[in-house]
């Protein structure tokens, strides 16, 4: 293994020399979605750690499981248009499942930059578990898609070296769960290093996979680890919803020089929907404004993003007006448009598939009660999974799970 490891370091070590005049910037824009790769970062101190950010910022059929991703965004519609920039399948673009887009993504910067590489268990010639990296091996060679062993200490601590000498890997976790035994590599050295080092390293490692409650999974492959990571100093957290933000995302995190954690769900990798043919990235410190509306702020993530929109469409013909906002980066918060519809709804309603005890909700709870408290006229209110292991009964799995009627209750207590 180390000499195979050696033999991805020399090989693009020797292919970023020979392209360092025009070696593409690692940038992107804060305030717009679409990005030029010219633009610098700068480095500004967050919390107790040094981050950088940017000036301008299985080969799945439609199965059971596709067509009941599908029927989520079908029953995702309210009054307002979805504000997202993808949103409407009359703009040009193409098609892709989510899957197919982080895909996409990770291809074109595997094809920008050749200090990108990926590895992980059946990443190479079999194309990952959600055939994410499907082909990959093919078009790129062995070295930069490297198919590991089962230890995900010891390849995740690989990948992090490898960040370290130069190069940008994607480590795929199988399961999130899967990277709790990693979790003393991304903790103590992905986490820390950039800061004990006095700035001498960065770690621009991408840590990925899917998580989350799937269908009938059982516990340990049901896990919602968002918060056991949120507590590293020195992470950036996002969690993708739909195909357009999982491209942007994964482009984005490539790019950045941040260690970055991207969160996928399961349950959404046979989402489909029209993206830009152009180039773009998505901001990794920015929330998406899902629905715009007057009356509540719900704030969400993930897969409760479309049981919140299905919650929206009862609400509306309630003659209720909620804004709704994926806040996407999980790490840091994006309080700025957080912060902007507190003010003008005054009222909080997060949904979550975390934790109740610790969870995100906890912290957001935490952030909005300490800079917006004076604007809310009612005590924030968190809908967040039940502090059980996931069961394996459908029925029971249900339980532990908000659900839209739940959601539809809440905001009405809120709003009397």
């Amino acid at each position: 293994m180390a000499a195979t490891f050696h033999g991805v370091g020399a090989t693009v070590a020797a292919l970023s020399s020979s392209s360092s005049s025009s070696s593409p910037s690692n940038s992107f824009g804060s305030k717009k979605l679409l990005s030029s790769p010219s633009r610098s970062f700068s480095v500004r101190k967050r919390a107790s750690f040094t981050m950088v950010r940017s000036e301008g910022s299985m080969n799945f059929d439609l199965n059971s499981k596709g067509r009941r991703a599908q029927q989520l965004i079908a029953n995702a519609v309210a009054t307002k248009a979805d504000s997202s920039p993808a949103s409407s399948s009359s703009k040009p673009g193409h098609e892709l499942l989510l899957f197919e887009a982080l895909r996409e993504g990770l291809e074109e910067e595997m094809e920008r930059d050749p200090r990108v590489c990926v590895m992980g268990e059946d990443v190479g010639h079999y194309g990952g578990s959600y055939k994410v990296t499907k082909g990959l091996a093919t078009k790129f060679g062995d070295l930069r898609v490297l198919d590991t062993p089962i230890a995900e200490n010891s390849f995740t601590g690989m990948g992090i070296g490898a960040a370290m000498t130069g190069l940008r890997p994607v480590v795929e976790g199988m399961n999130m769960g899967f990277l709790l035994l990693a979790f003393n590599q991304i903790s103590n050295n992905c986490g820390m290093l950039h800061y004990t080092s006095g700035g001498q390293f960065t770690i621009p490692i991408v840590i990925r996979g899917p998580g989350g409650v799937g269908r009938q999974l059982g516990a340990e492959h049901s896990q919602r680890l968002e918060s056991y990571f949120q507590s590293i100093p020195g992470i950036q957290m996002v969690a993708c919803s739909t195909p357009y933000n999982a491209k942007g995302l994964m482009k984005a995190a490539i790019r950045s020089e941040n260690p970055v954690i991207l969160f996928e769900h399961v349950l959404l990798y046979n989402l489909k929907e029209r993206i830009p043919d152009e180039d773009y990235i998505c901001n990794l410190e920015e929330a998406e404004m899902v629905r715009p509306g007057e009356h509540v702020t719900i704030l969400t993530y993930s897969r409760m993003r479309y049981h919140v929109m299905q919650a929206a469409k009862t609400l509306v013909n309630k003659g209720y007006d909620p804004e709704v906002i994926d806040i996407r980066s999980l790490k840091p918060f994006d309080l700025y448009t957080i912060g902007n519809s507190v003010k003008k709804t005054h009222r909080v309603l997060i949904v979550e598939e975390c934790m109740r005890t610790g969870g995100i909700g906890a912290s957001l709870i935490a952030a909005i009660t300490e800079n917006f408290n004076d604007y809310l006229d009612a005590p924030i209110m968190c809908l967040s999974s039940q502090d059980v292991p996931t069961p394996y009964a459908g029925t029971l799995e249900e339980w532990t799970v908000v659900q839209p009627a739940q959601i539809v209750a809440a905001v009405e207590q809120l709003c009397q």
